[in-house]
């Protein structure tokens, strides 16, 4: 058929068929443009303590940038540090505003406890005071306890309904146990703390042991305190599917020098480097909140500290760090992993750890109402 012929009854349905393809394409492209301005209209606020610090300074600017909420959700930042520090946390905020993040809509530098927390959605307190040379437990204890008492009360006062808290601080679980007690209008499932830098530093060892890629290692369990007791359970993490037990086939390796490793892998960077965990634990809290907002994969589990409701036989209300899963936006503890006789004992030497800070903070008062 010539260019200029006319044509046929089937070239027509050809053509209008092509043409209503390209209406309903249109159709379609005009419908995610909008649904994407809708998406981009939420907002988070996000309160950091210790905004300044070295942890604050390597997460700022990832939480700026969309790493931890998404592409699709903007963000204000109220940021708290000390009156001496708030020279430094300007100069940070110079920094985030000098990168012309387009998902970062605000920024609050302030010393003022209220301020930083007011209708807030997330509260990272990632500011501490760290243990010193001749400093009993009872005195970090004591010191944190008063700062984390201050904390959970102004977020309980000033905080948004929504509003979730992860803490950060050392030690990280009983600095939470003080903050949600002192926070009584904010359910108990809204307070976590981190052992996710626990869980990245045993899956690197593990990958590493089994010459594994590290996306091979999952259900990666980091049992009780955040501390030197805590157990990264071996036996129940996988590789490739199968035990790491397993696949490494060398328990002496696991259970002597794996596990020493993950425990005292902090105190070891601060030794080699002269200063504590700072981009590594930036990035642990990165991971940890996403974890939080998105649906887990079918299989696998995170390790997260939260208030027991008597798991594993764990003290109700104790923060522990457990087996967790998200699904449609709720975690759930992972039950029914059974622990052997090595395992039992290492459960239970950071569980007493746990109750002793626990009674320790009780008998200083700062559980009181």
């Amino acid at each position: 058929m010539s260019r200029n012929a006319c044509p046929t009854k089937s070239t027509n349905l050809l053509q209008h068929s092509a043409f209503y393809e390209t209406q309903f394409d249109c159709v379609i492209l005009i419908k995610q443009w909008l649904e994407g301005k809708k998406i981009m209209t939420n907002r988070v606020k996000v309160a950091v303590t210790g905004g300044a610090g070295q942890i604050g300074y390597a997460l700022l600017f990832r939480i700026a940038s969309g790493q931890m909420f998404g592409p699709h959700t903007e963000v204000e930042l109220q940021l708290l540090e000390l009156e001496q520090a708030l020279p430094a946390l300007n100069g940070v905020a110079m920094e985030l505003d000098d990168c012309a993040f387009p998902l970062l809509k605000r920024i609050v530098c302030t010393s003022d406890l209220n301020e930083a927390m007011r209708d807030i959605n997330w509260a990272l307190l990632v500011g501490s005071v760290p243990r010193k040379q001749g400093m009993e437990r009872s005195d970090l204890l004591q010191i944190n306890g008063g700062i984390f008492t201050k904390q959970g009360r102004a977020i309980n006062d000033n905080a948004a309904d929504d509003v979730r808290v992860f803490v950060v601080g050392n030690p990280c679980n009983t600095n939470c146990l003080i903050a949600k007690h002192h926070a009584r209008d904010i359910p108990n499932d809204r307070f976590y703390a981190m052992t996710t830098l626990d869980e990245l530093r045993a899956k690197t060892q593990l990958a590493k042991r089994a010459q594994v890629d590290v996306t091979a290692v999952t259900n990666m369990t980091i049992w009780g305190n955040h501390s030197s007791t805590q157990y990264p359970d071996f036996y129940n993490a996988k590789i490739n599917g199968q035990s790491a037990a397993t696949v490494i086939q060398d328990e002496g390796w696991l259970k002597e020098e794996f596990v020493t490793i993950v425990q005292q892998r902090g105190a070891a960077i601060l030794k080699a480097r002269g200063l504590s965990s700072a981009a590594s634990a930036a990035n642990a809290v990165i991971e940890g909140v996403t974890h939080l907002l998105n649906d887990t994969p079918a299989g696998d589990s995170y390790s997260m500290c939260r208030s027991s409701q008597g798991e594993y036989g764990v003290d109700k209300d104790l923060v522990f760090s457990f087996p967790c899963r998200t699904e449609q936006g709720k975690l759930t503890v992972v039950e029914g992993l059974e622990q052997n006789d090595y395992g039992h004992s290492k459960f239970e030497a950071t569980l007493k750890e746990l109750r002793e800070e626990r009674d320790m903070v009780k008998s200083l008062g700062l559980l009181d109402d």
